[in-house]
């Protein structure tokens, strides 16, 4: 799947001149295959993600999630119990890329420096290419919704946080410089790193998807991990 979760709607095509007339006496489309097991369950996801790419979108509803796939509220809820379940579902889907990718970066690169750069160019690329999950990962889609949300999504850069921090252990005390122990110095720049991140995705929301959080990524890179 990647990283995007669009919907998949399949063009219609229109009909000949000659077909048109005998559409009269042609027998009736076949009805509507039901989806496959767990195929309605993506596509309520993949909805909801496209509704959070408007940049000034209001609260997704059930009702305009329903509407936008053409079926009753009461079929979102045989998939979903609430709508903080479909988010838990996009969070869960957040975190598997990252985190998974984070495992990747780890097991191919062994400068310190390069693989926390990596991390950090991967999650805001994430977030670039999505920027409906942006919204979530910044908290701006969660607000008026169930607590427990944001409540993820701060363990998420906490998370993060410590990723980049065990990441950036293997040479900190080559950079260490003396001012601080290897681990101290891990951390800080960890948390500079994890603060960046969220900041320019904060960032790339607020401006309506416009400033690109990639933007003049690698020169702030090369400042934050000079003595990485």
């Amino acid at each position: 799947m990647g990283y995007r979760m669009r919907p998949s709607n399949d063009p219609s095509t229109e009909p000949s001149t000659g077909e048109a007339a005998q559409a009269a006496e042609a027998p009736a489309a076949p009805a509507r295959k039901r989806p496959k097991p767990g195929e309605r369950r993506l596509q309520i996801l993949q909805a909801l993600a496209a509704m959070l790419e408007q940049p000034a979108g209001e609260r997704v509803t059930t009702a305009a999630l329903a509407a936008r796939l053409d079926v009753s509220e009461a079929a979102l809820y045989r998939h979903f119990a609430s709508k903080a379940q479909m988010f838990e579902a996009l969070i869960e889907f957040i975190e598997g890329s990252v985190f998974g990718l984070v495992t990747q970066i780890g097991e191919r690169e062994t400068d310190a420096a390069a693989r926390a750069a990596q991390v950090v160019t991967m999650v805001l690329q994430f977030g670039e290419r999505n920027p409906g999950m942006a919204r979530v990962m910044v908290g701006d889609a969660l607000v008026g919704e169930n607590e427990r949300l944001q409540q993820r999504m701060t363990q998420f850069f906490d998370k993060l946080e410590a990723a980049l921090r065990q990441n950036l252990r293997g040479d900190a005390a080559a950079g260490a410089g003396g001012s601080l122990t290897p681990d101290a110095d891990a951390q800080l720049t960890a948390s500079i790193l994890a603060a960046y991140v969220a900041g320019r995705l904060q960032r790339f929301v607020r401006s309506g998807f416009r400033r690109a959080p990639t933007d003049q990524l690698e020169p702030a890179l090369q400042r934050m991990l000079s003595n990485a």
